[in-house]
């Protein structure tokens, strides 16, 4: 009796085998286990906000000014959340020209994007704030590929330590010591501080406030559980703008 091997798999990756003989006969031989292989689909980190883990590298790039179109790095780290591109544009058309001449104070700095984006559009010159050490370590990478460390200042530390604490803040002034370069500060946390640590925001804002030049511009990027009522200038109507989940508000002192 001529026998031949057959064998059929299982969706639980197990593989039987037959031996088939002349009259068409299947007689079971075993079921052998198959070892799973690690998937080669990709899998979806859902973390939300200011969580620590990896999602998917967003492609930043710089939309306006000088370096228009230059990228720049981003490791995917959910402590970081840059700000959209649509909504950083959104941003920069609400500033427009007041931008030029401008020392940014970039309090979470991330990426580096918003103050790569402002000097791009004419700001002049930056103090740049991060406290994480690996972000931080991305942020110079960034900075200098675009030959900016000469004009930016960049502090590992925490921003409301700096801000409440420095004894001298960045002032910008003439060979006759007059002219004081107006500041552009950034203020876009993870959204759970304007929770959590919501009368810190609004001292250092308050801190910062007391110290900056006559027509500085202060920038604020929420989501909507921040009432931008309670901050220290109240906004105009048409400089409060939405573009979910992200909420934005500029006021001038």
């Amino acid at each position: 009796m001529k026998k031949e091997q057959e064998k059929k798999k299982h969706r639980n990756r197990e593989e039987t085998f037959f031996e088939i003989d002349n009259d068409n006969q299947g007689i079971f031989v075993s079921s052998v286990p198959q070892p799973v292989l690690p998937s080669t689909r990709k899998s979806k980190n859902h973390s939300i906000g200011s969580e620590p883990a990896l999602k998917e590298p967003l492609g930043l790039r710089i939309i306006g000014g000088r370096f228009r179109g230059s990228k720049l790095q981003y490791i995917g780290d959910n402590r970081v959340r840059p700000m959209k591109d649509r909504v950083r544009e959104a941003v920069f058309n609400l500033i427009g020209l007041d931008v030029r001449g401008h020392h940014v104070v970039d309090l979470f700095a991330g990426t580096g994007a918003l103050t790569i984006e402002a000097i791009s559009r004419g700001a002049v010159s930056a103090t740049v704030i991060e406290l994480h050490f690996p972000t931080a370590a991305l942020l110079r990478r960034n900075l200098e590929s675009l030959g900016l460390l000469n004009i930016c200042d960049l502090r590992k530390t925490d921003a409301f330590f700096w801000a409440k604490n420095r004894e001298e803040h960045p002032h910008h002034t003439d060979s006759n010591n007059v002219i004081k370069i107006p500041w552009l500060v950034f203020c876009s946390p993870p959204y759970d501080f304007y929770v959590n640590r919501q009368t810190d925001i609004l001292e250092m804002l308050q801190h910062l406030l007391d110290s900056a030049p006559s027509g500085s511009l202060f920038v604020i990027e929420s989501d909507n559980r921040f009432n931008f009522d309670i901050l220290p200038v109240k906004p105009l109507p048409n400089k409060i703008k939405s573009y979910p989940p992200a909420e934005i508000a500029i006021f001038t002192n």
